[in-house]
């Protein structure tokens, strides 16, 4: 008997959910510097991720019992080891994305102090809240609710993971990372490095994933909230899946922060701020100040030595230390900003220094009288692109500020510091910062409005966001 071969008949879109079940995706982390490929990362398959969810819940059950005296210790431990490796880590942070290996340095010590603050204050934090009522005794508990997501970005791969994590395993719950796969090597760190610190096996994980998979991962029933810090495309959409499935998100998007200088304001210290508060990471932060509005006469006295501190910058590879101004992390990130740049030009927008590309490397850029309507006004520049902004007076200045989707938030520089606190109320931003960059504290609650996200990270607010405020009644 002869059997004639069957013949199946598959769409593009079934080949690539097929293939992807049993040869799971690999992601390639390459130096945006020099393009070379550091390290290739095996894709998780659909029944690793499985395994990774099941144990993340099974250690839920007891990391939740833990003595938080116990779990202090733990992130102790951690903050001893991120100071221990600091050079380790920087390079492997500067050699996935591209940051300043000073400013990586930086990253790695910011990491461990909120650490410590945690390890600290979580108890107090997390304390009972007695509220007086009928009974004869009320309080509100608060305990962890489960197994938390994180996606993550890759402009600040070790702080953005460790300001999630460190609120998020002191109040009991469990932690899954889906970081972004150009610093996958940066996640194994973390990874390796909150094992060593005693934390147990199952509590933090990795998923390497592409991100199509974490649409089941939101839906599985293991994961109980979702927080993301990326873009606002990326927010929109985990908070539709997440509100589907009736399940909390904190959302830190994008930024357009303006930095407001007044005519009073001590120029020097404006100046050498405004610097830091664009130029850092390459530029590449949503809180960065992107849009410089300079009031009255504080064009003239602001705008010629900051284009002198531009100009100064020093470029290079970012390993050197003497480097100020490394690639972006991705060539097609400075391909998108180098396209902003050209439309704002082309919309009238002057151009007073750099604008030039190649490959991941974008010119730290300053375009002169940008208004309303075009992209390095309306939009996220993520990248070293400083737009200068007249406004007539100190209401123009807020207006043109508050001009814009997103609410992360305001510097203002003045002498007058009194006068600047009772124009708190004119800023709808998450933050306001008198005469400093906007800039994040363990200390301080972080977070945004309108475009720019919902939810609150660091401080008291950001350990309260993953836990179940739970009213007990006595009588």
């Amino acid at each position: 008997m002869i059997f004639a071969p069957v013949v199946v008949k598959l769409n593009v879109q079934e080949l690539d959910f097929y293939f992807q079940q049993w040869r799971p995706m690999t992601f390639k982390s390459i130096n945006p510097y020099n393009e070379k490929v550091i390290a290739e990362y095996q894709g998780h398959s659909d029944k690793e991720v499985d395994a990774i969810l099941k144990k993340s819940r099974v250690a839920f059950e007891s990391w939740r019992h833990v003595p938080i005296e116990k779990r202090a210790e733990m992130l102790k431990k951690a903050a001893e080891l991120l100071r221990k490796n600091v050079d380790q880590y920087a390079l492997a942070m500067t050699l996935e994305m591209g940051k300043p290996i000073s400013e990586a340095r930086g990253e790695i010590n910011k990491c461990a102090l909120v650490c410590e603050f945690y390890a600290k204050n979580a108890a107090r934090l997390l304390a009972d809240e007695v509220i007086e009522s009928d009974a004869s005794e009320s309080f509100v508990s608060h305990d962890p609710i489960g197994t938390i997501l994180a996606i993550m970005p890759w402009n600040f791969p070790f702080w953005q993971v460790f300001r999630f994590a460190a609120p998020t395993l002191m109040a009991g719950n469990t932690a899954l990372l889906k970081h972004a796969p150009n610093v996958f090597g940066c996640a194994t760190h973390i990874e390796e490095l909150l094992s060593e610190a005693g934390f147990p096996d199952g509590v933090f994980q990795n998923l390497f994933i592409h991100h199509d998979k974490t649409v089941e991962i939101i839906a599985n029933d293991i994961v109980m909230a979702v927080t993301l810090t990326g873009s606002e495309r990326a927010g929109k959409a985990v908070a539709s899946l997440a509100g589907k499935y009736l399940k909390k998100t904190v959302l830190e998007l994008g930024g357009n922060n303006a930095f407001i200088v007044w005519e009073d304001a001590d120029m020097k210290q404006a100046v050498e701020t405004g610097l830091k508060a664009r130029m850092m990471n390459s530029g590449q932060s949503c809180i960065a100040a992107k849009r410089f509005i300079l009031v009255g006469k504080a064009y003239d006295a602001f705008l010629p030595q900051f284009l002198e501190q531009v100009k100064s910058l020093k470029s290079g590879d970012p390993v050197d230390e003497a480097t100020e101004m490394g690639p972006l992390a991705r060539k097609d990130l400075a391909d998108q900003l180098n396209e902003q740049v050209k439309k704002s030009v082309q919309q009238g927008a002057k151009l007073l220094t750099g604008g030039n590309q190649k490959g991941a490397y974008h010119e730290p850029t300053v375009l002169d009288s940008v208004k309303p309507g075009m992209p390095a006004f309306d939009e996220e520049t993520f990248g070293p692109v400083a737009a200068i902004i007249r406004a007539k007076d100190e209401d123009e200045a807020f207006r043109l500020a508050s001009q814009s989707k997103y609410g992360l938030g305001v510097t203002v520089f003045t002498k007058d510091t009194e006068r600047a606190r009772k124009s708190i109320g004119k800023s709808p931003d998450g933050a306001f910062f008198i005469n400093e960059l906007v800039k994040s504290d363990p200390r301080l609650p972080f977070g945004g409005t309108k475009n720019s996200g919902y939810g609150r990270e660091l401080s008291k607010e950001g350990i309260m966001e993953f836990v179940n405020k739970k009213t007990v009644y006595v009588k």
